[in-house]
């Protein structure tokens, strides 16, 4: 069975139109990746756990800033190249991307040295239009984007 993951993608009015926040991974694997390795907050959640629950805390987690309450858009599901299922929230707000403190995880480095280290989940956030966003974001989850620009537009 795939594993689900739920988000929340963060966005506001810039100059040139709507501009997203995404956060890049941290670690030693994703060190030297930037486009197409960039991803909305996001982590796993069980069955019995609410999807946009789920998306709130992971957002917390991963950023160390509370997201804004407001009107939620669902912005449905994707499943990534890996078979994960991401199910995405949209919420207009502000996040300090120089503000950002994560969560840590821990994992084996270098592989299979037998070594545990532990490694930010997330090593920095920022604000991308539309356009550059769809460059950085993973690429199942450039989908979100354009259905963001959708329900936004409409």
């Amino acid at each position: 069975m795939a594993a689900h993951s739920a988000g929340l993608l963060v966005y506001r009015d810039g100059p040139d139109g709507i501009e997203v926040f995404l956060v890049h991974p941290g670690g030693p694997f994703w060190a030297r990746k930037d486009d197409g390795a960039w991803s909305i907050p996001k982590g796993e959640y069980g069955a019995d756990e609410d999807p946009l629950a789920a998306a709130r805390r992971e957002f917390a987690e991963e950023t160390g800033q509370r997201p804004r309450d407001g009107e939620v858009l669902d912005l449905g599901e994707v499943r990534q190249r890996g078979g994960k299922v991401v199910r995405a929230f949209a919420v207009r707000g502000e996040v300090d991307a120089a503000a950002l403190v994560s969560n840590t995880v821990e994992i084996q480095w270098p592989p299979r040295s037998g070594q545990m280290r532990e490694f930010p989940e997330v090593d920095r956030g920022d604000w991308f239009g539309l356009a550059r966003a769809a460059e950085k974001i993973n690429a199942a989850q450039a989908e979100f984007l354009g259905r963001l620009a959708a329900a936004v537009d409409s």
